[in-house]
């Protein structure tokens, strides 16, 4: 990792919510980097911490939420001691974000094109003639017909599928560095999500922009991302490049993960499962957190794992992977 490709850093992030039951840890330890024009996928199950890794990045956390400790370093400084004025300049124009839902994230009584004119408004200076010519051509690029018509459309009048791509020309609209995509695909059909994720990878290769895609299936992870982050119950257990991730897994999690995931070449006989569900953050057991619901669990899986580089720039956070390098040595 060059110093100077990184874009963002996050490092030994912990976020905690404040609730009626006391303090209730979300994020724990989490470390992780992008670099520049890179595409990297957080990938896990509901309750791995994904969304609040992400929305601890923009420091979009409710009143409840709270980063205790950590670093979130982009483009030099560090996010968590930005001034809300600071950070309000780096939302949208340096570092934009496209949310699983668009209908809840745009204004229902304002045209789609005059949504996307205010953004590029508010951080760039130019005129409202000039703003509209730039929505249009956005609006093309992310492949929507008849933009003209588009521009002055309601966002209820739009398809899922054409909502989340005015969400796409939106996060372009100031052309930020680093795209954070939280879900994108969810409500979408299966050829949609497909076009969709086309439109992301082709538009992060085309204007050079990082993208970091929060996802829990490893289908869409496999069509975008350059690494891959597996998360769960708020920790990364490990973290890869997509090759070694789906070639050479090494944690237990992210087997199950991938033996859960339907494959196209009939090689698999079973789809299979995990049983049982993350724990809640309220009850996270001792030791590594995967133990009740892993197949190799031993005794020694009581203690907790730290994440360990295991080859150049593959991490795991596992006992079994660590006994198996002291053995081989």
């Amino acid at each position: 990792m060059k110093e100077s490709e990184v874009l963002l850093e996050v490092k030994n992030l912990k976020t905690h919510f404040n609730t009626i039951n006391g303090v209730v840890p979300s994020v724990e330890d989490v470390s992780f980097y992008i670099n520049k024009g890179e595409k990297v996928a957080i990938v896990g199950e509901s309750g791995s911490g994904k969304s609040v890794t992400s929305l601890s990045i923009m420091r979009l956390l409710s009143e409840t939420g709270k980063i205790i400790d950590g670093s979130i370093h982009f483009c030099g400084r560090n996010l968590i001691e930005l001034s809300e004025k600071d950070m309000r300049k780096i939302r949208g124009n340096e570092i934009a974000m496209v949310f699983q839902e668009p209908l809840s994230s745009l204004n229902p009584v304002m045209t789609v094109g005059k949504q996307i004119m205010e953004s590029i408004l508010l951080h760039q200076k130019t005129r409202k003639q000039n703003a509209k010519q730039q929505v249009i051509d956005l609006l093309n690029k992310v492949g929507i017909p008849r933009p003209e018509k588009v521009f002055s459309s309601y966002p209820h009048l739009l398809s899922g599928g054409m909502r989340q791509r005015v969400m796409i020309a939106m996060a372009l609209s100031c052309q930020p560095k680093l795209i954070i995509a939280d879900e994108p695909t969810t409500a979408l059909d299966v050829t949609i999500q497909a076009q969709i994720l086309s439109i992301l990878k082709e538009l992060s290769e085309q204007e050079e922009v990082a993208i970091l895609l929060i996802t829990h299936d490893l289908g869409v992870v496999a069509e975008v991302a350059d690494r891959v982050i597996v998360m769960y119950a708020g920790q990364v257990v490990e973290q890869a490049e997509i090759f070694s991730i789906f070639d050479y897994p090494k944690h237990p999690y992210t087997k199950a993960l991938l033996n859960s995931t339907p494959k196209l070449d009939f090689s698999q006989t079973e789809l299979l499962s995990i049983e049982g569900t993350v724990p809640s953050p309220m009850e996270i057991p001792t030791g590594c957190r995967f133990y009740d619901r892993c197949d190799f669990s031993s005794e020694i899986c009581k203690q907790s794992p730290e994440l360990k580089e295991i080859t150049d720039g593959h991490q795991v956070r596992c006992w079994l992977v660590e006994e198996a390098i002291d053995n081989r040595i």
